[in-house]
């Protein structure tokens, strides 16, 4: 049985077979008949292997599109919900598949680590799991893992709301330890976060992450102490494997995380190799305040509401004080700040600063380069930002933040197939993301590919409303929520956004470019260049370099009034310079 059946046409063989090395290099098993006749013998021998592969890619091709043996594999895989779409060539796929995303390989150029290929590994892994051996860079292999997990989000016991973030947080760095033990493959943070209440039994889990184990746990702070239970059990008979119930002091939360993590590896009966027990015992800080802050800081952070960016600048800033050696703390100050660059009164160094403290603090680590990279971005530096942000996806490929910076950084470039694969794997790592997700709706408005656009824009919209549901105020979301409304035609509900939005967060400069995006995307030109003449008298070096690089102000460059704003936002920026 294959990992992976490919359904294409014969005549598309020279751009599939490097496509199934590719695949098999990653460490998965792919059938896709290279050599068969056809006959009755192949047409048995075809149903078979369709039948038992655990997924299917179809190749789509001007070729492929107009074949009713691809087509019937296809529906076949689309029904069993084993299908992972692939597009060459620009290919106008069929009526029936045209909401399913599928990933852009034009230009890929046989590039395993290029965001195109990145995002159908994402795919593939969403489905399959980690493959079973995954390269090194020295050319060696990590060890075949034994076992898979899904780490449960831990409940928050401490009848406090406002402690989930304490409770997520622990979460999340048992799962990244875990993934530090190559005999373990760990389902993702996302797909894992998505049960987070979830009332299903443990065996029903397993199945839907295909996870041989789960660990289900709870976390009570009070002041100064912590009480931490975790259970590993057996997802094929719901059997506790391994249990334990931790109080302890605050202050000793790593050697708690160091214990959870070795004593669900020897419940396994694993071993851990030299470098993997050496990786579990390293920590960012060992400052037990510093670590609760942080925790708190990023949890502000990845509510991506940009009215948050002020707490997150706050408590990093007072983190960084306890433990000036804190690389993650640095790093998520810098985002923080990036988020905000859109301000006048923001330096390079705002960005450039802490991010260049933490990649020398933490060159190990994703956000640290993906903070460069915001730090380029920032200043209009694409191409410079681009590269960074490779390096944080090498580091981690899934990284969130570090995808979403390279997508922009690709639509800066006007890079916009690259730029949707980064997004992707962006909207794919973070179920609450809007933002990557809204990106992807721009490139293929900018790409004049209406159906995908259209697509992406309901994905997106379902996403913005639920934010907006539970945070009435979420300025950035229904700043987006307005474009992504737009593009699907509902102008009369944009407009009443729009208003909606301006009044819940006047101030907002990066708000109000969010309408004059959305206000170009409607043909509103002269709303959108009366918004845009606000923006531009506000706008930071770094704003004004997306300004002019923006894709959705196309419709607008052409006006005189345009250039003039722009001239006049350099004078303002060169004296203030000068001065």
């Amino acid at each position: 049985m294959a990992d992976i059946f490919v359904s294409y046409s014969r005549q598309d063989r020279p751009c599939v077979a490097p496509l199934v090395a590719a695949l098999e290099a990653e460490g998965w098993s792919v059938w896709w008949d290279p050599e068969i006749s056809p006959g009755d013998e192949f047409d048995s021998l075809i149903s078979r292997e369709l039948e038992a592969a655990r997924t299917l890619i179809v190749v789509w091709t001007p070729r492929s599109v107009d074949s009713r043996w691809v087509r019937g594999e296809a529906r076949d895989a689309a029904d069993r919900g084993v299908l992972v779409p692939v597009r060459f060539e620009q290919a106008r796929l069929p009526i029936d598949f045209r909401a399913v995303h599928a990933t852009d390989l034009d230009g890929w150029n046989e590039d395993s680590q290029g965001p195109a290929f990145r995002s159908l590994f994402k795919a593939l892994e969403a489905k399959l799991g980690a493959p079973e051996r995954r390269a090194m860079a020295d050319g060696s292999y990590l060890r075949k893992p034994q076992f898979s997990i899904c780490v449960l989000p831990f409940a928050n016991m401490s009848g406090d709301p406002e402690q989930e973030y304490f409770s997520d947080g622990i979460t999340e760095d048992i799962i990244t330890d875990l993934g530090k033990v190559s005999a373990l493959s760990i389902v993702s943070r996302n797909m894992a976060f998505s049960f987070k209440g979830a009332t299903g039994g443990v065996g029903e889990i397993g199945r839907q992450t295909k996870a041989s184990h789960v660990l289900v746990g709870s976390v009570r702070k009070a002041g100064d102490r912590v009480r931490i239970t975790a259970q590993l059990i057996d997802a094929s008979n719901d059997a506790q494997i391994w249990g334990e119930r931790y109080d302890r002091d605050l202050k000793d939360i790593f050697a708690l995380q160091d214990e959870i993590s070795k004593a669900i590896v020897a419940a396994l009966k694993l071993t851990l190799l030299p470098e993997e027990k050496e990786a579990l015992e390293q920590r960012s800080t060992t400052n037990a305040e510093a670590y609760k802050l942080y925790l708190m800081a990023r949890q502000f952070w990845l509510l991506d509401n940009e009215r948050n960016n002020e707490i997150v600048i706050r408590i990093c800033k007072h983190v960084v004080e306890l433990d000036p050696n804190y690389a993650q703390a640095w790093a998520t100050l810098a985002l923080a700040q990036w988020n905000l660059f859109w301000r006048s009164d923001l330096t390079v160094g705002d960005v450039a600063s802490p991010a260049s403290r933490a990649l020398a603090l933490g060159p190990h680590l994703a956000d640290s380069h993906a903070a460069v990279a915001a730090a380029h971005r920032s200043k209009g530096e694409f191409q410079e930002g681009l590269e960074a942000a490779k390096q944080a996806i090498k580091l981690d490929p899934q990284s969130y933040v570090a995808n979403r910076v390279a997508g922009l950084c690709c639509m800066g470039l006007r890079q916009y197939d690259d730029a949707i694969g980064y997004f992707q794997v962006a909207v794919d790592a973070m179920e609450s993301d809007f933002t990557a997700a809204t990106f992807i709706v721009q490139c293929y408005q900018t790409k004049k590919d209406k159906v995908r656009a259209r697509a992406a824009a309901t994905m997106a919209l379902a996403r913005i409303e639920k934010v907006v549901s539970d945070e009435p105020g979420h300025s950035r979301a229904i700043g987006m929520g307005v474009y992504v409304l737009g593009v699907l035609g509902e102008r009369e509900r944009a407009v009443g956004w729009a208003t909606r939005a301006r009044l819940i967060d006047p101030d907002n400069a990066n708000l109000h470019y969010n309408l004059v995006c959305a206000m170009s995307t409607l043909g509103e030109q002269d709303r959108a260049l009366s918004i845009l003449e606000g923006v531009a008298d506000r706008s930071s070096p770094g704003m004004l370099s997306w300004i002019e690089a923006d894709s959705d102000l196309d419709p607008i460059r052409a006006d005189p009034r345009f250039d003039a704003m722009i001239e006049k936002a350099k004078a303002r920026l060169a004296g203030k310079a000068d001065a």
